[in-house]
């Protein structure tokens, strides 16, 4: 069993959020992917954390590039520019780390979009929502990046047309990519179903969370390499 489930907060938490994932999947929909939250090193040091957290990702989450979203009902919108690993075959708990990386097929960037409806530090509350998830925009995948390679890769995002700072070691903020797969797949088998060839994981926000506020036009995001983009990816707003 996954060491995080020891604490009651995430116990309670992803019994919750498993019984409202259970019933979507009921209801007729699909379970794509995973994400993680809260995996910035100073946040999971105030929250007493060990490691991110795990919400699910559905079929009705993904949304294209370019889309509008409308933001008029939201609580506390926020966008967050990530780094999508998508998984090639099966992941067991506590696979090495190199069967890990042999899993890592591809990565790619990614647009979440969440609305913080709790308070951040009640971390049952945030598990029991799926950690505020409302939509996600994909961009295309780099198969050459398959392992979770990042050597040689930057990001560049926008906000309302300025820049947002992007540490260069894209792992800065959300802790390194081979390790969150391998901590979403003790999760997932913790709680019986497992990280599944075909599914994604969003990792974490490479920068801090972009909090939206009326007039915000969209945001930007680019993943470029020496070669060139990978993909860019956008998301508008409207109120």
């Amino acid at each position: 069993m996954s060491a995080t489930l020891n604490d009651p907060r995430i116990a309670n938490g992803m019994r919750a959020q498993m019984a409202l994932r259970r019933k979507h999947i009921d209801a007729g929909a699909k379970q794509i992917g995973w994400k993680v939250g809260m995996g910035a090193p100073p946040l999971k040091a105030k929250l007493n954390l060990t490691a991110p957290i795990v919400g699910f990702l559905l079929d009705s989450a993904p949304l294209p590039s370019g889309t509008t979203v409308s933001l008029k009902d939201w609580q506390k919108p926020v966008a967050e520019a990530e780094i999508a690993a998508y998984i090639g075959h099966d992941l067991p708990a506590g696979a090495s780390r190199d069967t890990v990386r042999s899993a890592i097929a591809a990565l790619g960037p990614a647009i979440e979009l969440a609305d913080v409806d709790c308070p951040m530090e009640d971390v049952e509350a945030v598990l029991s929502g799926d950690i505020f998830q409302r939509h996600v925009i994909l961009g295309p995948r780099d198969t050459s990046r398959a392992g979770a390679r990042l050597d040689g890769l930057s990001a560049r995002v926008t906000r309302s047309g300025k820049d947002v700072p992007v540490p260069a070691n894209l792992e800065t903020n959300i802790g390194e990519i081979v390790g969150i797969v391998r901590h979403v797949a003790d999760v997932a088998a913790a709680l019986g179903d497992g990280l599944r060839a075909g599914h994604f994981i969003i990792c974490g926000s490479l920068t801090a969370p972009l909090f939206l506020e009326p007039g915000e036009t969209g945001v930007d995001f680019a993943l470029e390499s020496i070669g060139g983009p990978i993909g860019t990816i956008s998301v508008r707003f409207s109120t």
